[in-house]
């Protein structure tokens, strides 16, 4: 089993570029076959992914070998138009056009004029069997039928045949040939019948299903204007100027001028323009539209901060440490981007079925018309029915079923603070039987808290604390900085100390002045105390009972006496227990992994919830315990910080990033969470079942439609024009289940919580 795709090679990221063409003329699941065969050609080309419902093609290639130019011709050659000059996928700052926008605009008015003309049609032929006269002698209405048919035909349909004829070039077909086919029989069949002074016409036929397909495709394009809302709602997020020092100066720049190492003021109220850190100020700071988390996030000198992020209190200088397309924003929305433009697994079967579907279509209209025609000896029957079978097959409900799912799941995974890389790592993901979780800064804070203060010999907790404190204030290790930080919190005044001793493994030492007397304080381990001789009668109870649930006691003597017991720990999130009982409510098996000593690792375990415990593995160990994992036949997600446990995050058949602020895009992962809150791994795995399962229902769909109205066609039990509301109304019903996606909510019920 192969357990990791290929995007993640450091290789194929020095050697090749990344492209988005935006290219406008498909229309069907074989328009994107068509088109990706076509890049996939041109030397130099890694890879090609076309997207359907974007509207793009994604292209990974070797820079000397092909060209932005050459991509873009080829895509020309193959009948397509490329819509403005290529530019590389990570561009982010340069202005967009609304190409969903215009294309709708330009739909909307061939559709209306193409309407109205059929109004008139239908007027001119039904006028009598609605209760009134138009007063207009048979052979002029018939004439002024072919000539309101003709402008529809020609003009508002002009698309369907430049599509066919880009096919044929190419020695294919697509749905634009059916289309084209369909409507021209019914045109050219009534023109010639009105040569001939028959009044058997079918101009209505031909004129109301190219009306029909043009509203079908003008509500197509508004459902996917807003199945790409993601995007749009990131590049809204982008500030517009920054106000920036030099020279003494306020300047107010454009954002795309502001440079590393520039000094910016924000003020109340503002978007912070780039990446950067606080120099001076302090103030709060809205980052939902970045991580999700609701509770502004307090900034004050050394801070990070994060671009498009909204200031809300105070005023702060910050310093730009990252700019353009290496802003958080800018990656995010790369990464965003890629995903929608990827396809998972199962459109491969669409693509298969596509390549075949229309050239069988045209063969069963075919037969359809001989059919009726030398066996019935119904010429016109088996006119209507070829061209109702030509209308009705249009592909356009396949070409759409997967992308339109994945566009809105990865978007409003986005919305969530959830960036998902690919439509193969949601589709994994739905799969998932195993989530291992690192317990370091994962399942826990990453980082000691003070836990504990236990008094003795007649202390109170405050005194011991601040003895602890004031002599810790000396040592750089990571638990003093847990005790100082736990006693200024608590408002606690720490005194200077003086021959400061630090005992390597044990503890420290020190001499301090309190209240006009000179102290000596012992701070450290049992094994410090038995060595200095000190009693621990009574004590060393209560620091095995901290021990056993995962803390790290240490002892204050004063003086020559044992007065209190100080624990740190490396405290568990709130939200962990939450997150682990919520997987285990979707049936998956939940374990969790660390370097720690099994004892510490299963205080945790038990805190949270969790029954399978792998302790005291190194980090180049995780890896191989997520390989062993997966030889046990499950599927895996691995859930790690996306630096140390890199290796086993690559390893996993899913690996999830959990960071917080700019650790946004890590090469490893194949879902990145930008929030620490692991209850986002719940609402991952839920989203990407949720986006499979809309998948499957398009496609079923769209299937099943084509299996069912096919043959009704073929045995002239549908009607041309029913046949092309039923095609439009398809592709809608398939884009409209999509967008039910919007309204997913993630399970976990409570609000992310702040950090």
């Amino acid at each position: 089993m192969e357990h990791k795709h290929q995007t993640h090679s450091s290789q194929d990221t020095e050697t090749t570029e990344r492209l988005t063409l935006s290219i406008e003329g498909m229309h069907c699941a074989s328009c994107v076959a068509r088109v990706e065969i076509a890049l996939k050609n041109v030397p130099g080309v890694v890879d090609a992914s076309v997207n359907f419902a974007l509207e793009s093609a994604s292209i990974r290639y070797m820079p000397g070998q092909a060209t932005p130019e050459t991509l873009a011709e080829a895509v020309r050659n193959v009948g397509y138009n490329v819509r403005e000059e290529p530019q590389p996928a990570d561009h982010v700052y340069s202005p967009r056009r609304d190409h969903h926008a215009e294309n709708e605009a330009a739909l909307r008015r061939r559709f209306i004029a193409a309407a109205l003309l059929t109004v008139g049609i239908f007027t001119l032929m039904y006028s009598e069997l609605w209760g009134f006269s138009l007063g207009i002698p048979m052979e002029i209405a018939l004439t002024l039928q072919a000539i309101l048919a003709t402008p529809v035909q020609f003009w508002a349909g002009w698309q369907f045949y430049s599509g066919a004829w880009a096919a044929a070039r190419q020695k294919t077909t697509d749905m634009n040939t059916l289309i084209a086919v369909g409507t021209s029989a019914a045109y050219f069949y009534s023109l010639i019948a009105l040569l001939r002074g028959s009044t058997e016409l079918y101009f209505d036929t031909a004129a109301a299903i190219i009306t029909l397909i043009l509203l079908g495709r003008l509500l197509e394009a508004r459902a996917k204007g807003r199945a790409s809302a993601a995007i749009k709602k990131l590049l809204g997020l982008q500030p517009k100027t920054a106000r920036v020092l030099r020279d003494g100066k306020e300047l107010d720049i454009p954002v795309e001028e502001v440079r590393v190492g520039d000094v910016i003021l924000v003020r109340p109220g503002e978007k912070i323009p780039v990446d950067g850190v606080v120099l001076e100020g302090r103030s709060s700071v809205d980052e939902s539209m970045i991580s999700g988390e609701s509770i502004p996030v307090e900034k004050m000198a050394g801070a990070e901060v994060i671009g498009a992020t909204l200031n809300k209190t105070g005023s702060f200088q910050m310093r730009a440490t990252k700019v353009g397309k290496e802003t958080a924003l800018a990656q995010i929305i790369q990464l965003v981007e890629e995903a929608q433009a990827s396809r998972p697994p199962i459109q491969q079967l669409v693509n298969v079925v596509a390549s075949y579907f229309v050239p069988a279509v045209m063969l069963i209209a075919l037969l359809a018309f001989i059919g009726w025609t030398v066996v019935a000896h119904k010429a016109l029957l088996g006119l209507l029915s070829a061209v109702a079978v030509l209308i009705v097959a249009c592909p356009c409900a396949l070409g759409l079923a997967t992308p339109t799912s994945i566009l809105v799941g990865t978007g409003k995974g986005a919305e969530n603070g959830i960036f998902i890389r690919s439509g193969e790592s949601l589709e994994v993901a739905r799969a998932v039987t195993t989530v291992v979780l690192d317990k370091t800064g994962t399942v826990t804070r990453g980082e000691p808290r003070l836990t504990d203060v236990l008094a003795f010999n007649g202390f109170p907790e405050s005194e011991v604390l601040t003895l602890a404190a004031s002599v810790e204030r000396g040592s750089e290790h990571p638990l003093a900085e847990a005790i100082v930080t736990g006693a200024r919190e608590r408002g606690l005044a720490l005194a200077d100390t003086q021959e400061f001793v630090a005992l390597p493994g044990r503890g420290v030492r020190a001499r301090l002045e309190r209240n006009g007397q000179s102290h000596h304080v012992l701070l450290g381990s049992g094994l410090l105390m038995r060595e200095e001789r000190l009693s621990l009668d009574g004590i060393t109870s209560q620091a095995e009972r901290l021990s056993g649930e995962g803390k790290t006691p240490m002892f204050v003597a004063v003086d020559g006496r044992v007065v209190g017991l100080i624990a740190v720990a490396d405290t568990v999130k709130a939200e962990s227990a939450e997150a682990v009982s919520a997987l285990k409510k979707m049936r998956l098996e939940v374990v969790m992994i660390t370097g720690d000593n099994h004892r510490t690792a299963q205080a945790i375990a038990r805190q949270v919830g969790v029954d399978r415990v792998l302790a005291e593995v190194l980090p180049e160990g995780k890896a191989q315990e997520v390989k062993r994992l997966q030889e046990e036949n499950k599927i895996v997600a691995m859930v790690g910080d996306g630096i140390n446990d890199a290796p086993a995050l690559a390893q996993a058949d899913v690996g999830i990033a959990i960071g917080t602020g700019t650790d946004v895009a890590i090469e490893a992962a194949d879902i990145t969470l930008v929030s620490g809150d692991l209850r986002g791994v719940v609402t991952a795995i839920a989203l990407s079942r949720a986006t499979i399962r809309n998948v499957k229902q398009n496609l079923f769909w769209a299937f099943i439609y084509n299996v069912v109205l096919i043959p009704l066609a073929a045995f002239g039990m549908l009607n041309p024009i029913l046949a092309a509301a039923a095609m439009g109304l398809s592709s809608v019903s398939v884009v409209s289940n999509a967008l039910r996606l919007r309204w997913f909510y993630p399970p976990v019920m409570s609000a992310p919580a702040s950090h």
